[in-house]
């Protein structure tokens, strides 16, 4: 029977504990994006913006995010990173941004939260860069896309 990890016989919080598992490498790659109206759309794709590059803060915000997830995600074990990357698409037809983090590292757990994390910080510093423009702005389609490594193996939506 399946259950829920982060709680102990007695139903009561807790870190899973991961010193038994083996370290391997490990991959995750997360998904969301941004809609927007036109104006805002046009202003990010051509970088002009009076708070200069949306997508590079946007980016960076994405990357830091990662590196900090086990300081906002209370069960989330501190991870040392190996690599994040952070990617951007244009959907003109319907304005809106997409956004795709990638997370490595070599551990005992593995990384989907933290690329969660980075898209959903990437997603919100896009919100809060634009806000002036377009408060109409939607954040969705938050989501793991796949993972690699760890006992459970690969998993691919």
């Amino acid at each position: 029977m399946k259950r829920f990890t982060h709680f102990d016989k007695r139903g009561q919080a807790r870190m899973v504990d991961a010193s038994a598992k083996s370290e391997t490498k490990r991959e995750a790659v997360a998904s969301g994006s941004v809609s927007m109206n036109k104006e805002t759309f046009e202003m990010i794709r051509e970088g002009g913006t009076a708070k200069g590059d949306v997508l590079g803060v946007a980016r960076v915000a994405g990357i830091m995010a990662a590196k900090k997830t086990s300081e906002i995600i209370p069960m989330c074990h501190p991870l040392n990173i190996a690599s994040v990357t952070v990617e951007f698409e244009f959907d003109e037809t319907r304005r809106r941004i997409g956004i795709e983090a990638k997370v490595k590292n070599t551990g005992r757990t593995g990384v989907e939260m933290e690329a969660l994390t980075a898209v959903a910080a990437t997603a919100l510093t896009i919100y809060d860069m634009c806000k002036a423009v377009d408060k109409r702005m939607v954040i969705s389609d938050i989501l793991l896309r796949e993972k690699r490594g760890g006992k459970s193996g690969m998993f691919r939506r």
